[in-house]
């Protein structure tokens, strides 16, 4: 019997960490978008519904004490994996099962009433059937009040790529094999065409970036991107329809600048705008003007709505925290969608205080450079900067006064680098959320951990090599390996140096060290 249902699951997928998947920044959403948020300073639930390998769903564990997590996959192996970690961070709020959508959606699982229920990737990867089972979970578990983060292959953005799509599972289906050798026998044939100046190809070259990914990514990455028998990428006036048979409304993207269309909207798009009455067709129509190809999108089911001057109460609790050096930042904010240029004193004086120590925009307001603006404005500064990786936010209200469990999850993540570069995140008690971390950043951690002083950086880069040398892990300079301890060691010694100088002052204000 199949039990995959024409998803491909002999290859794991990566444990990767999406961080508008956390309460926090869904909440954030909501109030930008003028809706009433999910109270994280109450005790509250949390379900990650096609979880993987659960590193997102540990993260925001161990962050949110107040929380009661569940985390679902079919497959076993990910939930094999899942469980030993969660068993090594001892976290006990983090419930992993193993159980497709048809059965959840059946009630095989006794579940409490949720407040959020959160999807990453996984909504265009499965059939049809599968789309209703995880509709009928949320009509069934999610609180009134709750909201729902999915993510997706959207259209009209992948509509040129369909035909590679295609072209990869034909491919495997002529050409049977473990599913990573298969996804490079498809890359190979998929150059050969690219050689051969197929007119596919060489009439759509915007296809480039992905003939390219299919060359570089991991190949565990790609063959839940591409090779999946029912992928279908959607239109958001399809999802959102689909969610609206669960009393689901669509309140924003969890991609924050969009919650201020004006930065985008020309005037003739505005105008085209105006004329759609329908919600999900204009939404829609806005990924016509960008050609969108993946979306971020969240839902509220009943939404209470709220006016600025609640909205205003809330988002003053909204923390900054810059983490960036101040001399790298800038007001200079580049997006996938376009660049801005915004008025640099504004930025400047966010900047210049936050560089200092994290302030919530209700502290922003009050300097003097600042509190001409109004709380909605001085949000909009932020959520650019958020946007452009140099400020993290996150909810004062809501900071845990303990860090234990996210410094244990923190320890077991660092001691997992010895076994591969996946679960490249760590988790912030601040953030109630995770932040990216590179294979030598977790080094680094795990030998602070061991009690290396920060301040030694030959003696923090030797202790590194230490961990490096038995299992074959070197550092490259120009794409060449540097074999010997000589060599490693002088470019460990300059990461040492620009780790203490740049991370560790961050990561300090984080509470991840």
């Amino acid at each position: 019997m199949d039990w995959t249902a024409g998803y491909t699951s002999d290859i794991e997928y990566t444990a990767g960490f999406y961080r508008e998947q956390s309460p926090t920044w869904l909440n954030l959403v909501c109030i930008l978008n003028g809706c009433e948020p999910v109270a994280l300073d109450q005790p509250f639930t949390y379900f990650d519904l096609g979880c993987g390998r659960g590193l997102t769903a540990q993260i925001l564990a161990a962050g949110n004490p107040n929380g009661r997590f569940f985390a679902a996959d079919f497959n076993p192996s990910h939930v094999a994996s899942a469980n030993r970690l969660t068993g090594l961070a001892q976290l006990e709020n983090l419930t992993l099962l193993e159980n497709s959508f048809e059965e959840l959606a059946n009630g095989c699982v006794d579940l409490p009433p949720l407040d959020f229920i959160t999807m990453h990737g996984v909504y265009t990867w499965v059939n049809e059937e599968n789309r209703r089972h995880i509709v009928s979970f949320v009509n069934r578990y999610l609180k009134p009040g709750g909201v729902v983060y999915v993510s997706y292959n959207a259209m009209p953005g992948w509509a040129a790529a369909l035909p590679l799509q295609r072209l990869v599972v034909e491919y495997a289906g002529l050409f049977p094999n473990r599913s990573d050798q298969t996804i490079k026998g498809a890359s190979e044939l998929v150059d050969a065409l690219v050689h051969a100046q197929a007119a596919y190809l060489t009439q759509n070259p915007a296809l480039s970036i992905r003939t390219h990914t299919l060359r570089t990514a991991n190949p565990n990455y790609l063959v839940h991107e591409y090779m999946h028998r029912d992928w279908k990428p959607l239109f958001h006036a399809d999802v959102a329809r689909n969610f609206a048979s669960a009393k689901m409304t669509f309140i924003g993207s969890a991609d924050l600048p969009f919650a201020y269309p004006s930065l985008f909207l020309n005037e003739e798009m505005a105008a085209l705008l105006e004329q759609i009455n329908t919600p999900e067709v204009r939404e829609t129509l806005k990924d016509y003007f960008w050609n969108t190809s993946f979306r971020k999108d969240v839902f509220v089911r009943g939404q209470n709505r709220i006016g600025l001057v609640r909205q205003g109460e809330l988002l003053e609790q909204v923390g900054l925290v810059l983490m960036v050096p101040r001399t790298a930042a800038t007001a200079e904010i580049k997006l996938t969608v376009g660049d801005f240029s915004p008025e640099t004193v504004l930025y400047d004086a966010v900047l210049d205080a936050i560089a200092v120590r994290p302030h919530t925009l209700g502290e922003l307001a009050k300097i003097p450079a600042l509190n001409v603006l109004s709380m909605q404005e001085l949000a909009q500064i932020a959520v650019l900067l958020c946007a452009s990786n140099q400020v993290e936010l996150y909810n004062s209200a809501n900071v845990i006064s303990g860090c234990e469990k996210a410094k244990l999850l923190n320890n077991v993540l660092a001691a997992q680098v010895r076994y591969g570069d996946e679960h490249a995140a760590f988790c912030s008690p601040l953030l109630g959320s995770g932040v990216a971390a590179d294979s030598i950043e977790r080094l680094f951690y795990l030998a602070l951990s061991q009690g290396v002083a920060e301040d030694e950086p030959v003696t923090l880069a030797r202790h590194v090599w230490q961990t490096m040398a038995p299992i074959r892990r070197r550092m490259f300079r120009e794409g060449s390996a540097q074999r010997s301890e000589i060599d490693n060691l002088p470019e460990l010694k300059l990461l040492a140096e620009k780790f203490a100088a740049e991370k560790i002052p961050v990561w300090r204000l984080l509470n991840i060290l």
